[in-house]
């Protein structure tokens, strides 16, 4: 990790991106431009982010963000991209909470503008731990913090995530519902099975992944509880801190009705996925932040539901992000980064940790 290149982001020109997106504006709020526009160094692998400014002599808005689907061209990280649905969620996130979501604004469905569909909505200024390197790693302002500090950033964060499950009415959440049959759970799983089969479809297949389903059909819960509105992808990478206090949550792409603890297992299982990778590389990282045992504590302490079967969720955790870590490994080999090995689940970073949870020996 701390050598090989990091996967590109974007096969889309900046500038003419930047061009498109001023004659665009114009159509919205006429005489104003788009100025400053710029990639941030945190953009992810799935829809892509653009910083500008607007300049006009009231505009409605100064500091923006604008969210823009993947480019079906460049071998994307999911199959599809609904901006309409993470625009609409946001929304009723803002509407029904006192989460820090920002205020989505512009929502462009055809994709003829900028090439894909986007929506536009206000920046908050901040700081965000990084991915690249890790925030468990040395040299980065989350790292250098004090234990308090975490611990406070912490405390805020589990906030965000109890907050949410607690304050959005479910029946406002439907047009989220995952297709297929069964119970919430049972959807959710298997939007990742189909998910999962289209990341090796005419490819190598993971005997891992494949593995780590069947060691979830042994765990699975007795009983799920009642679903309720999920982040999905619920970690501090994707929220902007004032200080050590959130001013912005973001990424809703993956939110969706499920069981308290698919957002609990991820928020665990994701701290340890950067843990584990510093360690590995011979820093000690943050062992103590975000330890499962304190964050299953603070949500019960919270919200007055005590986590459980988090064996079984932070599984599932692990197997969701490897089969987006598998992919975003084919798309290396896909754009000559990377050659596929002998054995397709060395593609997954964390492979070890998968395994030992597959196993039941992670948690000790």
């Amino acid at each position: 990790m701390a050598t090989a290149p990091r996967p590109r982001t974007t096969t889309r020109d900046p500038e003419e991106l930047a061009h498109r997106l001023t004659a665009w504006l114009d159509t919205r709020l006429p005489g104003a431009k788009a100025v400053d526009i710029r990639v941030p160094s945190s953009n992810g692998m799935s829809s892509e982010t653009l910083l500008f400014d607007i300049d006009h002599p009231e505009p409605p808005l100064h500091a923006c963000a604008l969210r823009l689907a993947a480019d079906p061209a460049a071998y994307t990280v999911f199959p599809v991209y609904d901006l309409a649905r993470q625009f609409r969620t946001m929304r009723l996130v803002a509407d029904r909470t006192d989460l820090p979501v920002p205020a989505v604004r512009w929502l462009e469905e055809d994709p003829g503008p900028l090439g894909a569909p986007f929506f536009v909505m206000e920046r908050a200024e901040g700081r965000v731990p990084p991915d690249v390197m890790p925030y468990t790693y040395e040299g980065n302002w989350l790292h250098a913090a004090t234990d308090a500090e975490r611990e406070h950033l912490e405390a805020a964060s589990v906030g965000i995530v109890a907050r949410l499950h607690d304050q959005v009415p479910l029946s406002e959440a439907e047009f989220l519902t995952l297709s297929g049959d069964g119970d919430a759970l049972h959807r959710h799983v298997a939007s990742q099975r189909a998910y999962y089969a289209w990341v090796v479809d005419g490819l190598a297949r993971s005997p891992l992944i494949e593995s780590a389903f069947e060691r979830l059909t042994e765990l699975w819960p007795t009983d799920p509880g009642e679903p309720v509105l999920n982040w999905g992808d619920a970690r501090i990478g994707n929220v902007v801190y004032d200080g050590f206090d959130p001013v912005a949550v973001l990424d809703w792409e993956m939110a969706a009705p499920a069981p308290r603890e698919v957002d609990l297992g991820w928020t665990v299982y994701l701290h340890r996925f950067f843990q584990d990778l510093t360690v590995a590389f011979g820093q000690p990282g943050l062992p103590e932040f975000f330890h499962r045992d304190r964050v299953e504590a603070r949500y019960a302490e919270l919200t007055g539901h005590t986590p459980r079967d988090m064996d079984f969720y932070t599984l599932y955790a692990a197997l969701r992000h490897a089969i987006v870590m598998l992919r975003i490994a084919y798309r290396q080999v896909h754009f000559g980064e990377v050659a596929v090995p002998a054995d397709p689940d060395t593609l997954i970073l964390h492979h070890g940790s998968l395994r030992a949870m597959v196993q039941g020996s992670y948690w000790g």
